[in-house]
């Protein structure tokens, strides 16, 4: 597997995926919603080389990213809980607490993480032009028109990467209004 090249967006970093996300799994080409998916999560996490975090411990990278996916203009919801299983008491380094479209990135080293992860983690299928069961797709890197696969584009602090099928929304977001502390 080779190095994606982002353009576009001036300062996109991308890195070599260590595996074919999409082959994972549980990995759902369907269309949205795409609620979290359970059954195979623990299987994914190795391939994805994520690991589960003992709580907020000696974290060494924290910040946050916001994702937006637009079909036909609407909005669809990034779930609560992807990265999180809550009836195991568990969660892992990339995940969402609520629906607002916020990942948050956690680590106890520091390192990379980049998109397909977490849409892998997500069991969603994520390539160059498809997300779920669409086809397609564009993407955007803070409101840039972007090329290539967006599953290599490493996650840096307060990116906003939306994500359109179809007719696109009135106004692709270029940044995203975070809280306190984001």
């Amino acid at each position: 597997m080779g190095i994606v090249v982002a353009r576009g967006g001036g300062g996109a970093t991308t890195k070599p995926a260590a595996t074919n996300y999409n082959t994972l799994p549980g990995i759902r080409r369907t269309k949205a919603p795409w609620a979290p998916e359970y059954r195979y999560l623990a299987d994914r996490l190795a391939p994805l080389d994520l690991t589960t975090l003992p709580g907020h411990n000696g974290l060494v990278m924290h910040f946050h990213v916001h994702i937006d996916i637009f079909v036909n203009g609407k909005k669809v919801k990034v779930p609560a809980f992807v990265g999180i299983n809550l009836g195991a008491g568990w969660l892992t380094e990339l995940h969402t607490h609520d629906a607002r479209g916020v990942i948050h990135i956690e680590a106890q080293k520091a390192r990379d993480f980049a998109v397909g992860q977490f849409f892998a983690e997500w069991a969603v299928y994520l390539d160059a032009h498809s997300i779920g069961g669409y086809s397609g797709m564009k993407w955007y890197l803070d409101g840039k028109r972007q090329t290539g696969n967006p599953a290599a584009l490493v996650f840096k602090p307060h990116q906003e990467i939306a994500f359109v099928v179809g007719r696109p929304p009135a106004t692709i977001p270029s940044s995203y209004a975070f809280l306190a502390g984001e």
